[in-house]
Formats: structure tokens, sequence, C-alpha cells
């Protein structure tokens, strides 16, 4: 999750936020820094799944969520008067999405391949960049992700578990929310105070569901480490290092940067869950990655 949070930190495919902030002359080291970020972020969730046994997958939700909004709010040390109601609807919507966007994710990868998930995930976002560029040529990479999903569906869905894929797709609809959510809180609140508020109300929801799931072996030390591990790699360090590229690179190619998180969510599940995948769900991945880039390039600013 999606940072986007994510997975999901705050990254994606045509993100508002991301594109109305034009950054410098590209390097390569803001090309480094992003792939890093990307690559982090994808670990965490590999890293994420390996806890399930333990923890299960709401235990691991609510972990993750609740120690990256304590680092946020020491953090940011977030302003909380001198807002009107509209701006906490507002906050407190973008808090539900990345807590839906999250929980779901988490279902979707305790069922079905890492790289999958993502895959599927991703389709929000993108069809989201699609919807919002009106153009004629959005409409050849939307038929090009399809492409994608009929290929990594090859078969039926079935082979990839019906409810995984269903707890992905919704990941991705939480995805586009949290976008747009993401977005107009940014207009309200500065610097990361939305977004620090956003992830307390997300800890509110998910942890007492991960308490409900789990109980008390949430407080277990090798449980809470694993936890807190999880929370930097997801949250803490793809925040910070997203933040450090977008000083140094146009925010587009920031953006078509991180349209290659299938294919590193792929290679972590490969590396840390030994998740095979087969050459037509390898393609499709490609095809869904292609895509999101030629989405992101073709889209307004």
């Amino acid at each position: 999750m999606t940072s986007t949070v994510r997975n999901s930190s705050a990254t994606t495919v045509a993100s508002p936020v991301l594109l109305r902030h034009a950054a410098g002359r590209g390097t390569l080291s803001g090309v480094g820094l992003v792939l890093a970020g990307t690559v982090s972020v994808q670990f965490g969730s590999a890293f994420a799944a390996l806890l399930f046994p333990r923890a299960g997958a709401l235990g691991t939700v609510a972990l993750r969520v609740t120690f990256a909004a304590l680092l946020l709010l020491v953090v940011s040390r977030p302003r909380l008067r001198g807002y009107a109601r509209a701006d906490w609807a507002v906050v407190g919507g973008f808090g539900l999405a990345l807590g839906g966007m999250n929980l779901l994710f988490y279902q979707a990868i305790d069922r079905i391949p890492l790289g999958a998930a993502v895959t599927l995930e991703v389709l929000g976002p993108l069809l989201l960049s699609v919807v919002a560029s009106r153009r004629a040529a959005s409409l050849l990479w939307a038929t090009l992700a399809l492409a994608g999903v009929c290929l990594l569906g090859r078969g039926g869905f079935g082979q990839l578990n019906v409810a995984g894929v269903a707890f992905a797709l919704g990941a991705g609809v939480m995805w586009a929310a949290y976008i747009v959510l993401n977005a107009r809180a940014g207009a309200r609140f500065p610097r990361l105070d939305g977004l620090a508020i956003a992830m307390a109300v997300a800890a509110l929801v998910s942890l007492p569901l991960g308490i409900g799931s789990s109980g008390g072996t949430l407080l277990e030390p090798g449980v809470l480490a694993l936890g807190l591990a999880i929370a930097v790699m997801s949250s803490g360090v793809p925040y910070t290092l997203e933040l450090l590229a977008l000083r140094r690179l146009p925010a587009a190619t920031f953006a078509v940067l991180t349209s290659l998180a299938p294919a590193v969510a792929a290679s972590a599940g490969y590396l840390v869950l030994d998740q095979g995948l087969s050459l037509p769900q390898c393609a499709a991945i490609a095809l869904v990655v292609a895509a999101s880039a030629g989405a992101v390039r073709t889209g307004r600013r």
C-alpha cells in the first residue's frame, strides 16, 4: 500500500498533488531516490506478509498504520485549531480512504501474489488518470491496461483467488479516492499536517479491527518490532525519499518512475516470499506498467 502510504505512500499515477508541484531539472540522484522509495514500499509490503502468520493481515495493518501515524504526528506536530468543519470533513475522508486502502490491500496480499495485487491495485489511479486527462490517447492506455488485466487472469481469476482479486481492486478504488482527497487536504492543511491527521484517523479505524483479530499478540515484543520496521519501510523512508526526489525531478518524471511499482512488487514477492509468476503474468505486469507510464506522459498537468 499503496502509500501510498501505499502502499501506499503518497505516490502515484497522475497524482494531482505531484503534477502541480513541478520540481527542477531531473538528475540521476533524483531517479535513484524515487526507485529507492519504491523498493522500500514494496519490500515493506513483502515483509508485512511474513508477519501475517503471527499477527494476521488486520493486525499487521493496525501496527503499520498506528506506528506510521505516531511517527508523522511527532515529526509534523500538526496544528489542530483554526480549521472549518469542511476542512475536517476533507481530512476525515482522506483518513478513511487511507485506512481502507491499506486494509483492503493487506487482505489482497494475504490471498494473491504481491506483484499481481499491486498490478490490480494500480488500475484505480490509472483509471483516474484516464478520466482526468479527457484525451483520446488515454483510451489507448486504458485498452493496454485492460489487455494486461485479461492476460493476468488468463485461465480465470480463480487461479489468483477471487476474493484476493476483489480486495486488490477495492484497494485501487480507495487509492484513487486517496489521490483526490490528498490533493484537497494539501490545499487546506500546511506541510504534512493533513497527512498526519489522516493517518491518525486511519489508525483509529484499523486499530480496533487489528485488536479484535489478533488480540494480545500485537503486544509481543517481536511483533511490535516487526510492525515498527514495516511502518518505517512502507511510510517513513518512502516519504523522506520522495520529498527529496521532488526537489530534483520534474513531477511528471517522478510519476512515471513510480509507475514501476507493480514490477518492483513482483520482484519483492519473488525474493522475499518465493512467489513465482508465469511468463504471461509477467507480461501482464509489463503492460500495466507501460499503460500507467503512458497515461502520465499524455495526461494534462
